[in-house]
């Protein structure tokens, strides 16, 4: 049986924010254009990402929105006033959160957990070794540990540039990695769509 989301939240109207990481305040919120996706579209990217490449046991997401009963999202038109989103799951035993508020909107916030998600998993795949795993920094603390980590896409990272990186080198980082996210050589539109993402990032920094 597939991993699927909660009933806990089928109701939804709170959203379950982790007590490690920081809000982001109201007025330091950015909005955005970059993400061109319903909110149907990026929990279907986060639920792609989960189930089907990372193969969780379980997982849910939690928002401020009311949530259908029927499936546990939130509507389609949900524009609460707090426009944060979490994700949770487990695997291996593991319990995993990730949680994102920097955007004015609720399908922003849940396209950049997506996106971010999508990139742990690649890096957790390539050929090389790192002192921890990739979701490492996703993990829930135990106890009262409130250490963490409120985890947004790493835009250096994706165009695998150092963070301080200048504008012609992210440029050329762009230029290589869009080609390998092409569908025609083995990528696909959400890869293309995070490779742009992080040079619009890189430059607009």
């Amino acid at each position: 049986m597939g991993a699927r989301m909660s009933k806990a939240d089928r109701t939804g109207g709170e959203i379950d924010w982790p007590t490690w990481a920081e809000r982001t305040a109201p007025a330091d919120r950015s909005r955005t254009r970059k993400f061109e996706v319903t909110l149907a579209q990026a929990i279907d990217g986060i639920e792609s990402a989960l189930e089907d490449r990372l193969g969780v046991d379980d997982w849910r997401l939690s928002t401020a929105a009311p949530h259908r009963k029927k499936d546990g999202r939130p509507y389609a038109d949900a524009n609460p006033d707090d426009p944060g989103a979490v994700v949770r799951w487990t695997k291996d035993g593991e319990q995993y959160a990730v949680a994102c508020d920097e955007y004015t909107d609720l399908r922003s916030n849940v396209r950049a957990i997506g996106l971010y998600i999508e990139e742990k998993r690649k890096m957790s795949n390539r050929p090389v070794v790192t002192g921890q795993d990739e979701f490492a920094t996703a993990r829930l603390p135990s106890g009262n540990d409130e250490s963490g980590i409120v985890a947004r896409p790493p835009p250096h990272e994706v165009l695998e540039v150092s963070p301080d990186a200048s504008p012609s080198v992210v440029r050329a980082a762009y230029r290589e990695r869009i080609k390998a996210a092409h569908p025609d050589r083995g990528g696909s539109s959400e890869e293309a769509e995070l490779v742009n993402w992080a040079k619009e990032e890189m430059l607009d920094g």
